[in-house]
């Protein structure tokens, strides 16, 4: 067996960033020593994660959810040492991080709370950004490590906080590209060049290395993963499970969840998270500029009455690229008794909500209905349930994984293009 040295870094997990970490390590003149639970033909592939431990004092945890952190905490607690610095760099839930911390720090050894931002390409070159909550003693000691496979290292408060940063970072970059996509479809279903909206988004106060990343991905329909769906996908239900603790809603996290959902559904969760944009375009694109035709554009509210009045005019059903499903995604529910009882009707009061309710028993914070745009007197009787966040008390796996967002997710219908417009309008 090798001798352990304070050269030596050990890299659990080997997927997207894991392996290309253990690279950059390796040309930085660290000895890298790694397991991941699916073998791989690379150097220094060793037995176990405790074997890992055994060899190395500085060890990164790359692993994709909260069950397998807590998991591999578990494996290498026995064989970590006051030596040791254990960094984290998953997204998971905050609890999750401080319950992983906790079982390392029970053996005396350190811990570093370390989520990173950058994707296949910047974790190649070396350009992650850590941000970093624990020790600062920690941090001194691992901070070569650290800049082996990165730009810049934020220091994040306590451990638990770094990963509170995270999520709300993802949760700017999936609305972001949930927000290109629904701006795709616009363009697209105007007739116009996607060109031009590229074009346009070049010097946008609104674009981003992310856009200038998604925005080709989407017009082309090349979805390899940098990121995949099942993972931001678990990132934006961690950070909706953090609102519902705090009384609050997310619309644009919401938005992104519902897109995300489906392509689960559809069973895309290893493709990269940019192919929400099927939402809009069912058969993932490539985009041609100009390709919808003119006359298959919707009819919205105000813009035809002048044609109305001109003699001759018939109208015509608009037509509409729907998402699957779409017919029964949305439809209306009577407000509780209690509420008819104290509150006159009026239009206002009306509310849509998924059709995929689940039957009673089942989970009730997916349970919670979306409130309308026109639904804001009767809110507080339909807002979410203010669930606070659980705290760990132990290294219970089962008290503080989060359950797969596949079935966190099964009430939710997917939204079409156009939401409940159609409806409304055809009612009106």
């Amino acid at each position: 067996m090798s001798i352990r040295t304070r050269k030596n870094v050990g890299v659990i997990g080997l997927g997207i960033i894991g392996q290309r970490v253990a690279d950059n390590l390796r040309e930085r003149g660290f000895h890298v020593f790694v397991w991941n639970r699916t073998p791989r033909p690379v150097p220094n592939f060793v037995g176990s994660a405790a074997e890992v431990a055994e060899l190395c004092d500085f060890i990164q945890i790359f692993v994709s959810d909260d069950e397998a952190l807590l998991q591999t905490a578990q494996r290498i607690a026995r064989d970590v040492t006051p030596n040791h610095v254990v960094m984290a760099h998953c997204t998971v839930s905050p609890d999750t991080m401080r319950a992983a911390a906790e079982i390392v720090q029970k053996r005396g050894a350190h811990f570093l709370d370390a989520p990173f931002t950058g994707s296949k390409m910047a974790a190649e070159k070396g350009q992650l950004v850590y941000y970093v909550g624990g020790d600062e003693a920690a941090l001194r000691l691992a901070r070569p490590i650290l800049e082996a496979s990165s730009k810049e290292i934020i220091e994040i408060g306590q451990v638990g906080d770094a990963t509170t940063i995270k999520v709300a970072t993802n949760m700017v970059t999936a609305a972001s590209v949930q927000a290109a996509a629904e701006a795709l479809a616009l363009i697209h279903k105007s007739g116009l060049p996607v060109d031009k909206f590229t074009a346009a988004m070049k010097n946008n106060g609104s674009n981003s290395p992310t856009l200038d990343m998604k925005l080709p991905m989407m017009i082309q329909g090349n979805f390899e993963a940098h990121f995949s769906v099942k993972h931001m996908l678990k990132d934006v239900v961690i950070a909706t499970r953090l609102a519902r603790g705090f009384g609050i809603e997310f619309g644009a996290t919401d938005a992104s969840r519902h897109g995300l959902t489906e392509e689960m559904r559809q069973g895309r969760g290893d493709d990269d998270y940019s192919s929400l944009f099927r939402q809009y375009f069912p058969s993932g694109g490539p985009l041609e500029s100009g390709e919808a035709a003119k006359d298959d554009q919707p009819r919205l509210a105000g813009i035809d009455e002048e044609k109305r009045s001109e003699p001759g005019y018939v109208a015509q059903s608009p037509a509409v690229e729907l998402a699957p499903d779409s017919n029964a995604a949305e439809e209306k529910m009577e407000p509780p008794s209690d509420v008819k009882e104290n509150s006159a009707p009026s239009p206002s009061s009306e509310v849509e909500v998924s059709a995929r309710s689940k039957p009673d028993g089942k989970d009730e914070e997916s349970r919670a209905p979306a409130l309308s745009g026109v639904a804001a007197a009767n809110e507080s009787a339909f807002s979410f349930r203010s669930v606070p966040e659980p705290v760990a008390k132990s290294a219970d796996v089962s008290a503080v994984a989060s359950p797969s967002p596949e079935n966190e997710e099964r009430s939710e219908a997917p939204r079409g293009m156009w939401g409940g417009f159609w409806k409304r309008r055809t009612e009106n």
